[in-house]
Order: structure tokens, then C-alpha cells, then sequence
């Protein structure tokens, strides 16, 4: 199953900046993990109207349970606010589209 990840990351007050680091550059190491084992697909920012930045990302899990894990294993999860949308399959994915296209 494929998922869209909304992430907003917020620090609590008055964390050390080594702290921060520390968790950021962590993160980069999990989010890397989780791209060679196929689950991490896509990420994206995407600014909100109160001028914060949020993380998009695009996940591929067995289902909602092992996303849920995963994310939890994440060094920034206590930081976050997630909001998960499932995706499914549509009848016009170009890329389904062109993969039966080329099959005819």
C-alpha cells in the first residue's frame, strides 16, 4: 500500500541546539535506511499559509500497522504532527495507463 505522510515538526522550547542537530542529522540516516528498503518513495516541502513548512512524503508499507511502526522509529517522531492519507489505485494512473498502453 502506497501513503501520502504530512509531517510538521515542531521543537519544543527550549531544546538545545545540539540536541536538534543531533535528531536532524539522525533522521537524514533513518530516512535514507527507509529508502533502500523500498518504503521511502518520494518527499517534498510544501509551505502553509502561516509561513511554517510541512514534509510530504511518500511511503510504500505491507499496511497501516508497519507505516505506523516505522514512522514511530523515526529520531524527530516525538517532534511531530503526522497525518497519514491512504492512497489507492485509479483506473487513470498514467503510470498504469502507459503500462497497459505498451502491453497493446
Amino acid at each position: 500500500m502506497e501513503f501520502l505522510v504530512e509531517f510538521e515538526i515542531t521543537v519544543p522550547d527550549g531544546t538545545p541546539a545540539s540536541e536538534v542537530r543531533e535528531r536532524e542529522r539522525a533522521e537524514a540516516v533513518a530516512a535514507e535506511k527507509l529508502v533502500e528498503e523500498g518504503h521511502l518513495l518520494r518527499v517534498w516541502t510544501r509551505d502553509t499559509p502561516s509561513g511554517a513548512s510541512t514534509v510530504l512524503g511518500l511511503y510504500r508499507t505491507d499496511g497501516r500497522a508497519e507505516l505506523d511502526r516505522r514512522l514511530r522509529g523515526l529520531p524527530l517522531y516525538a517532534w511531530m504532527k503526522i497525518t497519514v492519507t491512504p492512497l489507492g489505485a485509479h483506473p487513470n494512473d498514467p503510470a498504469t495507463v502507459s503500462a497497459t498502453a505498451l502491453r497493446s
